[in-house]
């Protein structure tokens, strides 16, 4: 009875009794201890490197428009 909430807790009990009581509990904290390991500011200069480019697009982002731009008409 896959999809089902029967079908769910039947696989559950058999998970249990397969990998022991706690099964649901580890990996629960195996998944939690995993999930900060990356993004751009991680590694050895990261910090300083992200607040430089940072600031690089915060001016880009608040210039006006440039000289060139058509007007659309």
């Amino acid at each position: 009875m896959a999809g089902t909430r029967s079908g769910g807790e039947a696989a559950a009990a058999t998970n249990k009794k397969k990998y022991g009581s706690d099964f649901y509990a580890r990996i629960g904290a195996a998944g939690g201890k995993k999930g900060h390991s990356g993004g751009f500011a991680a590694g050895k200069e990261g910090r300083e490197r992200a607040r430089k480019f940072g600031a690089i697009g915060g001016r880009l982002s608040r210039r006006g428009k440039s000289e060139d731009e058509s007007t659309g008409e």
